[in-house]
Protein backbone atom coordinates (compact mmCIF):
# COMPACT_ATOMS: atom_id res chain seq x y z
CA UNK A 1 0.00 0.00 0.00
CA UNK A 2 1.18 3.34 -0.92
CA UNK A 3 -0.09 6.47 0.78
CA UNK A 4 0.50 9.81 -1.07
CA UNK A 5 -0.96 13.34 -1.87
CA UNK A 6 -4.01 13.62 -4.33
CA UNK A 7 -3.25 14.96 -7.27
CA UNK A 8 -4.80 16.29 -10.13
CA UNK A 9 -4.91 13.31 -11.95
CA UNK A 10 -6.88 11.45 -8.96
CA UNK A 11 -10.01 13.46 -8.83
CA UNK A 12 -11.90 11.55 -11.42
CA UNK A 13 -10.94 7.97 -9.70
CA UNK A 14 -11.47 9.80 -6.09
CA UNK A 15 -14.71 11.07 -7.22
CA UNK A 16 -16.30 7.74 -8.18
CA UNK A 17 -14.64 5.95 -4.85
CA UNK A 18 -16.74 9.14 -2.72
CA UNK A 19 -20.04 9.00 -5.09
CA UNK A 20 -20.15 4.93 -4.61
CA UNK A 21 -19.58 5.36 -1.09
CA UNK A 22 -22.15 7.42 -0.03
CA UNK A 23 -21.04 11.28 -0.42
CA UNK A 24 -22.59 12.15 -3.95
CA UNK A 25 -25.48 13.70 -1.89
CA UNK A 26 -22.69 16.44 -0.63
CA UNK A 27 -19.98 16.21 -3.88
CA UNK A 28 -22.11 16.44 -7.22
CA UNK A 29 -19.44 16.57 -9.10
CA UNK A 30 -15.73 16.22 -10.11
CA UNK A 31 -15.40 20.32 -9.75
CA UNK A 32 -16.51 20.19 -5.77
CA UNK A 33 -13.60 17.55 -5.42
CA UNK A 34 -11.41 20.00 -6.54
CA UNK A 35 -11.81 22.87 -4.58
CA UNK A 36 -12.73 20.66 -1.43
CA UNK A 37 -9.27 19.61 -2.09
CA UNK A 38 -7.46 22.76 -2.84
CA UNK A 39 -9.21 24.38 0.45
CA UNK A 40 -7.30 21.73 2.69
CA UNK A 41 -4.11 21.32 4.13
CA UNK A 42 -4.02 17.14 3.98
CA UNK A 43 -5.23 15.29 0.83
CA UNK A 44 -4.38 12.01 0.47
CA UNK A 45 -5.34 8.71 -1.04
CA UNK A 46 -4.13 5.19 -0.76
CA UNK A 47 -3.09 3.22 -3.76
CA UNK A 48 -3.31 -0.52 -3.57
CA UNK A 49 -3.10 -2.91 -6.31
CA UNK A 50 -2.54 0.39 -8.76
CA UNK A 51 -5.81 1.79 -7.89
CA UNK A 52 -7.07 4.32 -5.23
CA UNK A 53 -8.65 2.25 -2.72
CA UNK A 54 -8.84 5.12 -0.39
CA UNK A 55 -8.90 9.24 0.17
CA UNK A 56 -8.81 11.24 3.19
CA UNK A 57 -8.71 15.01 3.91
CA UNK A 58 -8.38 17.40 6.74
CA UNK A 59 -8.27 21.11 7.62
CA UNK A 60 -5.71 22.04 10.27
CA UNK A 61 -3.79 25.31 11.38
CA UNK A 62 -1.11 22.94 12.15
CA UNK A 63 -0.88 24.28 15.64
CA UNK A 64 -3.66 23.59 18.00
CA UNK A 65 -7.01 22.08 16.13
CA UNK A 66 -7.44 20.08 13.13
CA UNK A 67 -10.51 18.81 11.97
CA UNK A 68 -10.81 15.46 9.70
CA UNK A 69 -13.46 15.72 7.29
CA UNK A 70 -13.95 12.75 5.44
CA UNK A 71 -12.05 9.22 5.79
CA UNK A 72 -13.59 6.97 3.03
CA UNK A 73 -11.94 3.46 1.41
CA UNK A 74 -14.08 1.06 -0.90
CA UNK A 75 -16.00 -1.23 0.37
CA UNK A 76 -13.57 -4.00 -1.06
CA UNK A 77 -10.34 -3.26 0.72
CA UNK A 78 -12.22 -2.31 4.38
CA UNK A 79 -10.13 -3.73 6.71
CA UNK A 80 -6.85 -4.38 5.77
CA UNK A 81 -5.52 -1.16 7.41
CA UNK A 82 -5.88 1.76 5.16
CA UNK A 83 -8.52 4.27 6.70
CA UNK A 84 -6.04 3.70 9.77
CA UNK A 85 -3.12 4.42 7.67
CA UNK A 86 -4.87 7.35 6.01
CA UNK A 87 -5.46 8.63 9.45
CA UNK A 88 -2.47 8.10 11.15
CA UNK A 89 -0.76 9.88 8.03
CA UNK A 90 -2.90 12.95 8.74
CA UNK A 91 -3.17 13.63 12.66
CA UNK A 92 0.80 12.21 12.99
CA UNK A 93 2.01 10.81 15.88
CA UNK A 94 2.46 14.73 17.71
CA UNK A 95 -0.06 15.33 20.57
CA UNK A 96 0.05 19.35 20.24
CA UNK A 97 -2.67 19.14 18.33
CA UNK A 98 -6.85 18.42 19.10
CA UNK A 99 -8.54 16.27 16.03
CA UNK A 100 -12.21 16.54 15.42
CA UNK A 101 -14.62 14.84 13.43
CA UNK A 102 -18.15 13.56 12.95
CA UNK A 103 -18.55 10.22 13.63
CA UNK A 104 -22.12 9.84 12.01
CA UNK A 105 -21.75 6.79 10.01
CA UNK A 106 -22.06 2.76 10.89
CA UNK A 107 -19.52 1.82 12.39
CA UNK A 108 -16.99 4.99 12.64
CA UNK A 109 -17.65 6.24 16.37
CA UNK A 110 -16.01 1.74 16.84
CA UNK A 111 -13.31 2.75 14.13
CA UNK A 112 -12.00 6.23 15.38
CA UNK A 113 -12.24 4.83 19.04
CA UNK A 114 -9.17 2.54 18.52
CA UNK A 115 -7.00 5.33 16.91
CA UNK A 116 -7.39 7.20 20.30
CA UNK A 117 -10.22 9.18 19.52
CA UNK A 118 -12.91 9.75 21.84
CA UNK A 119 -16.45 10.71 22.74
CA UNK A 120 -16.24 14.69 23.23
CA UNK A 121 -18.86 16.42 25.85
CA UNK A 122 -17.00 20.22 24.50
CA UNK A 123 -18.28 20.22 20.72
CA UNK A 124 -20.87 22.44 19.27
CA UNK A 125 -22.30 22.00 15.69
CA UNK A 126 -24.05 24.58 13.34
CA UNK A 127 -25.48 22.13 11.11
CA UNK A 128 -25.78 23.45 7.41
CA UNK A 129 -29.46 24.45 6.20
CA UNK A 130 -28.84 22.89 2.50
CA UNK A 131 -28.18 19.93 1.14
CA UNK A 132 -25.00 19.39 -1.26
Amino acid sequence: MQIREITASDLEAVYRLLAANGWAHRIPDEACLAKLVAASQHAWVAMLDGEIAGFARALTDGLSNGYLSMVVVAAPFRGRGIGRALVERIVGAGEDITWVLRAGRDGAPAFFARLGFVNSTLAMERPRTTRG
